[in-house]
């Protein structure tokens, strides 16, 4: 048996034109992608996070801990302007945001968590709230 597709308007005229517009970094000519990418460590007393955000200012970098909910979001500020003879021949400037979001299996104690910023990598260290332990339910 034939499986069967149905396509509306809005599929064809612009199916291939929509299909992951939504899911792609924003990039700009010439730039790089707009992404943060993560690495995430555990022990048992904390987890580790690095995440590269290069270009970015520590002040423009946001941290946010609710639970065992981790949110990044850092704003990006890139100006470029060239001159000849104190005439601007040519100018950019781009502005935007970018953030990734990750939840952890275990609550993180935000008043004991720290950052660093440095060459372009964030590194937080979160630790695991006392009393959070992973705890298998009997099954009767």
């Amino acid at each position: 048996m034939a499986n069967l597709t149905r396509y509306g308007l809005f599929d064809d005229m612009f199916g291939d034109l929509a299909k992951g517009y939504w899911l792609k970094p924003v990039t700009m000519p010439g730039g790089q992608e707009l992404q943060i990418k993560l690495d995430v460590k555990e022990d048992d007393k904390a987890y580790k996070i690095d995440a590269e955000i290069p270009g970015v200012k520590k002040e423009d970098i946001h941290v946010d801990v609710n639970g065992n909910q981790v949110s990044i979001r850092a704003e990006v500020k890139q100006e470029k302007e060239e001159k000849k003879d104190e005439k601007v021949v040519h100018s950019e400037r781009f502005y935007g945001a970018v953030a990734r979001s990750l939840q952890l299996p275990v609550d993180v104690d935000a008043d004991k968590a720290s950052a660093n910023y440095k060459d372009g990598v964030l590194n937080l260290t979160l630790p695991k709230k006392s009393g959070a332990a992973t705890s298998r339910v009997a099954i009767r």
